[in-house]
């Protein structure tokens, strides 16, 4: 991990790895999208709404994997104060906020034919809505600390208490009564027929890839704004 803190190393790795991650999983989502909304069957109870599970599902991965990613850049901030872990976070905070916010409204369309209604007080709908305010309030702290020079401390802890709402949002429809279907893929074996599961694996790869060219894309353009601060403070103390 260690190997990394160094800008120019990290640097030489992401730029070359970046559009690789972009092309590949463009690929990969444009494809399964394609397969899933147009070949895939329609289902035999919710007939063809359930073509949003390619784009639902892995919004709401992505959306609490983002968290998870600010998580292990906040234990890295505070415990082995890894010079880009808060740069790590704040990349990730918005990806995982557009994931999050897709996840809803897709959520939402989808919950309009099949509950009849756009939205309930449900837990998993409910908790996916906290992680959604608690990504505003991650970028406001993150953005507002590194703009006022505080300590990066404050958002890595935010960041790391934060996380306990991923595992509420997992559990939640077994822990209460929920209109929220179980989860259909787990460790014992899936549910789903395979002219679903396979698109959307797919899918979620795509997007997982996309996701991480995003970050890396982010974290470089962070980079490169902190240089240049650095460099315009260097010449002012020098004009000084």
């Amino acid at each position: 991990m260690h190997g990394f803190a160094n800008p120019t190393r990290f640097l030489r790795i992401a730029r070359p790895l970046t559009p690789w991650l972009l092309a590949l999983g463009l690929a990969l989502a444009g494809g399964a999208l394609a397969w899933g909304l147009l070949f895939a069957p329609a289902e035999r109870l919710q007939g063809e709404t359930v073509r949003i599970l390619f784009i639902h599902v892995p919004s709401a991965w992505l959306g609490m994997a983002g968290w998870t990613a600010i998580a292990g850049a906040s234990l890295a901030e505070i415990v082995w104060r890894h010079p880009l872990a808060a740069i790590a976070g704040r990349a990730a905070a918005l990806p995982g906020a557009v994931f999050t916010a897709l996840c809803l409204a897709t959520g939402s369309l989808w919950g309009r034919p099949a509950w009849g209604t756009w939205w309930e007080w449900d837990g998993r709908l409910t908790s996916m809505l906290v992680l959604l305010f608690l990504y505003f309030g991650y970028m406001a702290l993150a953005g507002a600390t590194a703009r006022e020079g505080g300590s990066s401390r404050i958002p890595a802890i935010f960041g790391l208490v934060g996380v306990i709402n991923v595992p509420i949002i997992h559990y939640s429809v077994l822990w209460w009564s929920s209109i929220h279907q179980p989860p259909s893929i787990t460790t014992g074996g899936s549910a789903m027929a395979p002219a679903f599961l396979w698109p959307l694996l797919i899918a979620t790869l795509g997007f997982s890839l996309i996701f991480g060219a995003v970050v890396l894309m982010r974290m470089r353009a962070l980079l490169a704004e902190a240089q240049a601060e650095a460099r315009m403070r260097r010449r002012a103390r020098e004009a000084a």
